[in-house]
C-alpha cells in the first residue's frame, strides 16, 4: 500500500473525529455555559402591578322629607306642618302635592271621621238632605269624603300649583308670644308662602275652598242647595281650618310639656 493513501485516510479519519469531538465539545460547552452564564447575569424580579383602589364614593345623607307624618294626640294627621319654619325648606313639588293632597285624604281618621259626620247628619235627616236609611247613609258618608277631597283638591293642588303657593302650614313657634303666634295661625287662612319663599296672599286656600264647596251642588239633593248651606259650609271650614292651624301651632309646645312632667314624675 502507498503510505500516502494510507497516510491520506488516516488524516482524514483525525480530523472527521477531531471535527465530531469539537463539535460535541462545543455543544456541551454551550448546553454547560448557558446556565452558567444564566446563573452570572442579575435575573429580573417580577414586580406585580399594584392593583388599582375602587374608587369609593360616599353616598350624601338623604334629604329629610318634606311630608311629615307626626299626629296630634296620636290621632290626628298633621302632614302639612313644617315645625321649624326659621330653617329654609324646599318647596313642594307639584308631585309632593298630589301626594300630600292623597295621604290626607285616604288617613283612616279623615275617613273615621266621615263616619261619624255621617251619622250625625243622619240623625233628623239634617245636611245634606238624602232621607233615612242605610241608602241614605251611604250618600252621605261619600259626601262627607267627596266635601273633604274636593276642597283639598282644589287648594292642595291644582290652585296651589298654577299659583305657586305652599300648602303647608309653618309654625312659628315659641321664639314669639302666644297671642302673637295665635294671630299668626289665624292669618294663615288668607296669608300662605309662595313657592319662592316670599308671602302672598291665600289664593289657593280661599278660592279652592270656595270652588270645593260650589262643586258639592253637583251630588247634593236639592233642598240643601241653598245660599244658607253654602254660607253654612264657608263658616265650618274656616273654623275647622283655624282650628287646625292652632292645633298645629302649639301641639308641640304642650307636647313637650306633658311628655317633660311625665319624666320628672
Amino acid at each position: 500500500m502507498k503510505p500516502g493513501r494510507k497516510y491520506g485516510h488516516g488524516a482524514s479519519a483525525a480530523r472527521i473525529a477531531a471535527a465530531l469531538w469539537v463539535v460535541c465539545l462545543g455543544a456541551n460547552a454551550g448546553a454547560a455555559d448557558s446556565p452558567a452564564a444564566t446563573a452570572d447575569e442579575p435575573r429580573e424580579t417580577l414586580v406585580p402591578a399594584p392593583t388599582p383602589l375602587a374608587p369609593v364614593f360616599h353616598n350624601p345623607a338623604p334629604a329629610p322629607s318634606p311630608l311629615s307624618d307626626q299626629r296630634i294626640l296620636g290621632i290626628i294627621p298633621d302632614y302639612q306642618t313644617v315645625n321649624d319654619s326659621s330653617v329654609p325648606v324646599p318647596p313642594l313639588s307639584p308631585r309632593q302635592k298630589w301626594n300630600l293632597f292623597v295621604k290626607s285624604t285616604l288617613d283612616p281618621f279623615n275617613l273615621a271621621n266621615a263616619v261619624l259626620a255621617s251619622g250625625f247628619s243622619q240623625a233628623g235627616n239634617q245636611t245634606p238632605k238624602y232621607g233615612e236609611g242605610g241608602m241614605a247613609y251611604g250618600k252621605r258618608f261619600g259626601a262627607a269624603i267627596a266635601d273633604f277631597a274636593t276642597q283639598s283638591l282644589f287648594s292642595g293642588v291644582v290652585l296651589a300649583n298654577l299659583l305657586h303657593q305652599d300648602p303647608r302650614y309653618f309654625r312659628r313657634g315659641p321664639r314669639s308670644g302666644v297671642l302673637k303666634r295665635i294671630g299668626y295661625s289665624v292669618s294663615r287662612i288668607a296669608v300662605t308662602r309662595q313657592d319662592s319663599g316670599r308671602s302672598a296672599f291665600n289664593a289657593s286656600n280661599i278660592f279652592g275652598m270656595g270652588l270645593g264647596i260650589a262643586a258639592s251642588n253637583v251630588y247634593y239633593p236639592a233642598a240643601s242647595v241653598r245660599g244658607s248651606v253654602m254660607l253654612c259650609r264657608i263658616d265650618t271650614s274656616l273654623t275647622s281650618s283655624i282650628s287646625g292651624n292652632l292645633l298645629s301651632e302649639f301641639w308641640p309646645d304642650i307636647q313637650r310639656k306633658l311628655f317633660h312632667r311625665k319624666h320628672r314624675a
